[in-house]
């Protein structure tokens, strides 16, 4: 019996496909990776009886990376990486080892049905997954085809079916695009970000952003925001004049009526024509027009109008909006969330997507109304040629989703109702007068038809008092005429609304990523996000986009990204060539580079304006090992130590606090060591300024502190305090805190866990000697004589934290709080032991004890 494989983009996703096809009777088992699972069933395919493996990966499964020696900062030319620096495909995500799973579970397979998100980004996660299965698959009898593709919008019976049943084939212009673009991101995005970077952190002590990051999208969309900024600033008010006129008849209540002239920016003018108003005590109806008048019922939703309104009225910032969209997507809720097009096909069954909404107690009255009196095709919008609008695939409820799922969901279905109700109806009444020689106007809105707006209540005519029943010819009588003074206003800062209109407008970023855009600028700490999510430049992003602007307006201005996203769209389509578009955008971008890094100066006499010097910033903290005079400690992003006597710079962990280590000094290079912590309920280890930025030693690394240095004889290294393997990851070494004392602690050195033990000992050491079962460091654990838990009153004890009997109670693993998950700078990992298996400190690497892990469950939960 032959095997048919089957991809899905996420492992919610393999799960709901494969209960569809095989009808709820697949058996399901856990994947090597343990974040995937493989669901198997057997079925026809191709005429021919087939066993259906369904697996997923996790999104991509590689990425786009320099090779090595790139990636180092200091080492390497930042022109270098626009055409001389190699690159190469990473796993994205290593530990999942995503490769080794595909490759396992396709083993022997006869073909594959890639069920990948039907975007370009899923055609590109094909290749991906083909590049890495095709190899171990069996080969093909003849010309039999073994690749397929699914194309589906929306995870329901008939949609996935019908996907099946109408197999095609992975778009490799497509797939190529998204290459293209990556590729361009990469190289661009790190030259000037490793550039501006190294150049101003090294300038200046208050930036407050660990990255000067450029972007080709991420700039022009901060240059949006500063552009808006600017208008604010520039902005001179003013003044101008409108005449008011108050009229009556009879018991009617006043009308207030509008000036046709509408201002006038002098006020002797205004004040003229108030005088020749005046002169008459009677306002004389010229004309009455009624006029029936339609709101039209909203376009289906796309993507980016579903960013726009989230934003807007629901208050969510558009990658959060993104996120829970495809939960929902994925959830069978709603068809795919990323799409540009506006326009329902014949084809789509708009009734029985609507019957699914009957029941509900907000809408169902109007919707069984609408399904009784016969619904509107919907407005022709645009066609894409990507996926239908976004829709409701599914009846929900609050509690199923929760508050903001919920909230998305509930406006999705309000507009897709919309979509096929009738237009809103009102009547306009205008009613014009003359006084004097000035004519004035008074209009209301009297509601006929609410149409759409009964499911869109916000977008309803408001009530208005009614106009008084007059005819040409009849007069009121004047109660005031007045002369107002007012002054016109400065547009206020974007709203993410707004900057997605002009992303959209532009050409930015495509429907999928002009969320992660606008949240790059506010990550980087160029905007802030301020009330009704308006969108405030900081100084830092103002500097910037001035400094761009006044060196190349072309690296801000939308022009060359918008050109770019048209290549790459031409790529997509089969008529462009991907090597070409590459080329010769690198090219571009290139020169403008080497033209940016020659006329620096300008940008950084903007920069001497708004920032500080980076020796007078900061408050000084531990001393140099070279001049022995004080360092400063500078707090702002990223967190160092600034010697001003020697001009030199030294990183430090992020993210956590910094204080002086008890005037400790390493012994290699006499540098006073500092003590990173991230808290009270997490972990802490000291820092040598010096071996964190300049590793001492062949197998470390950039980014160690000294719970992973490898010298073999200070108090502070791994060798003196490491204890034993981390219970949890494969790298990491569980490292004493001396400092923890009396609620005492190891830390893993490489991920967050955390184990308190021996609380209120009076003293914990880490002994020379090992366990014989397991190769962990001995501990030495003295307690007072009142307070000891040992047995038999004893007050002191050696023995392993992992095997020991008489610790099995005084041990508990935890999890540490970080302020962020990559609390350390750089991620450098440590080396293993030379060919042994061993830590390299000279005692042994801590194997994990096979028999006794059930035990360290037990009470390390």
């Amino acid at each position: 019996m032959r095997t048919v494989f089957m991809v899905a983009e996420k492992p919610s996703l393999a799960q709901s496909i494969a209960k569809i096809l095989s009808k709820g009777s697949c058996l399901t088992r856990k994947g090597l990776n343990g974040a995937c699972s493989v669901h198997e069933y057997t079925g026809s395919f191709t005429g021919q009886n087939v066993r259906f493996k369904m697996t997923s990966v996790c999104g991509h499964v590689m990425s786009l990376d320099f090779i090595g020696k790139y990636n180092n900062w200091d080492k390497v030319d930042p022109a270098e990486l626009f055409s001389k620096a190699p690159t190469e495909k990473k796993e994205a995500n290593p530990k999942l080892n995503m490769v080794k799973f595909l490759q396992v579970e396709a083993k022997g397979c006869d073909y594959v049905v890639l069920w990948l998100d039907c975007d370009k980004e899923g055609e590109n996660i094909c290749f991906e997954v083909l590049d890495a299965i095709q190899p171990v698959m069996n080969k093909s009898y003849g010309n039999d085809r073994t690749v397929y593709r699914a194309k589906f919008s929306s995870i329901t019976d008939t949609d996935i079916c019908n996907a099946m049943n109408r197999l095609g084939e992975p778009n490799r212009n497509e797939a190529l695009s998204v290459d293209a673009r990556q590729e361009l991101d990469l190289r661009i995005g790190c030259a000037f970000t490793r550039f501006q970077t190294k150049y101003f952190q090294g300038k200046y002590g208050n930036l407050d952003s660990s990255l000067i990051s450029f972007g080709p999208c991420q700039t022009p969309t901060l240059g949006f925001c500063v552009e808006r900024h600017d208008k604010i600033q520039s902005f001179k008010p003013e003044a101008y004049w409108v005449i008011q006129a108050k009229v009556f008849r009879g018991k009617d209540s006043p009308l207030i009526l509008d000036w046709d002239r509408v201002r006038v920016f002098d006020r002797d003018v205004g004040q003229m024509f108030v005088n020749m108003a005046k002169t008459a005590k009677e306002a004389k109806v010229d004309s009455v027009s009624k006029k029936e008048k339609a709101k039209q019922r909203p376009l289906a939703l796309n993507t980016v109008e579903m960013l726009r309104v989230a934003s807007s009225a629901l208050g969510m910032a558009p990658q959060h909006t993104m996120q829970i969209a495809e939960r929902l997507y994925t959830q069978g809720y709603i068809s795919y969330p990323r799409t540009e097009t506006t326009h329902y096909p014949e084809n789509f069954d708009l009734k029985g997507t609507l019957k699914q909404q009957a029941n509900s107690s907000f809408w169902g009255e109007t919707v069984k109304a609408l399904l009784s009196e016969g619904i509107n095709r919907p407005r022709k919008g645009v066609d894409a040629g990507d996926h239908p609008p976004i829709t409701p695939m599914r009846a929900a409820s609050e509690s199923e989703l929760g508050s903001d799922g919920w909230r998305l969901y509930d406006y999705i279905t309000r507009h897709f109702i919309a979509t096929v109700s009738p237009d809103c109806k009102y009547l306009q009444t205008t009613i014009s007068f003359s006084i004097a020689t000035e004519s004035f106007t008074c209009s209301g809105k009297t509601l006929i038809s609410a149409g759409y707006t009964e499911v869109m209540p916000w977008q309803g005519i408001p009530l208005e008092e009614a106009l008084p029943v007059c005819e040409r010819g009849d007069v009121f009588t004047v109660d005031e005429i007045k002369l107002l003074e007012k002054q016109t206003n400065p547009p206020d800062y974007l709203t993410e609304a707004e900057l997605i209109t002009l992303m959209e407008k532009h050409g930015i970023g495509t429907d999928a990523s002009i969320p992660v855009h606008i949240n790059n600028v506010c990550q980087r700490n160029y905007v802030t996000v301020e009330s009704g999510r308006k969108l405030k430049p900081t100084n830092l992003g103002i500097v910037l986009v001035h400094g761009y602007y006044k060196i190349d307006a072309d690296l801000v201005l939308p022009t060359i990204r918008s050109a770019v996203e048209k290549q790459l769209n031409l790529i997509s389509l089969g008529k462009a060539n991907f090597q070409q578009v590459l080329q010769h955008t690198l090219d571009i971008f290139k020169r403008k580079f080497h033209y940016f890094v020659d006329s620096i100066a300008g940008m950084d006499e903007l920069m001497e304006v708004s920032f500080s010097p980076i020796a007078a910033s900061g408050k000084p903290l531990s001393r140099c090992g070279k001049c022995h005079r004080f360092m400063k400690y500078i707090q702002a992003k990223p967190s160092r130590l600034h010697c001003s006597h020697c001009d030199e710079t030294y990183s430090l962990p992020q993210n956590g606090a910094i204080k002086l280590y008890k005037e400790l000094k390493c012994p290699l290079d006499e540098f006073e060591l500092v003590l990173w912590t991230s808290g009270s309920r997490g972990k802490s280890y000291p820092v040598c300024p010096y071996c964190f930025s300049n590793p001492p030693f062949r197998d470390m690394k950039k980014g160690m502190g000294c719970n992973e240095c490898t010298h073999p004889s200070c108090q502070h290294s791994l060798n003196s305090l490491g204890i034993g393997q981390c219970v949890e990851c494969e790298t990491g070494v569980l490292v004493f805190d001396p400092t923890s004392g009396p609620k005492w602690r190891m830390a893993c050195n490489k991920c967050n866990v955390v184990v308190h033990f021996f609380e209120h000992a009076h003293k914990v050491q880490v002994s020379q000697d090992s366990c014989d079962s397991c190769e962990a460091s001995l501990v030495i654990v003295d307690f007072n004589k009142t307070r000891s838990p040992l047995p038999d009153g004893e007050t002191q004890h050696t023995g392993c934290v992992f095997c020991d009997p008489v610790f099995q109670d005084l041990v508990e693993l935890k999890h540490a709080t970080m302020r962020h998950p990559m609390h350390r700078a750089g991620g450098a990992r440590r080396g293993r032991g030379k060919g042994r298996g061993r830590r390299p400190v000279g005692r042994g690497n801590p194997k994990k004890p096979k028999d006794k892990m059930a035990a360290l469950a037990a009470y390390f939960v």
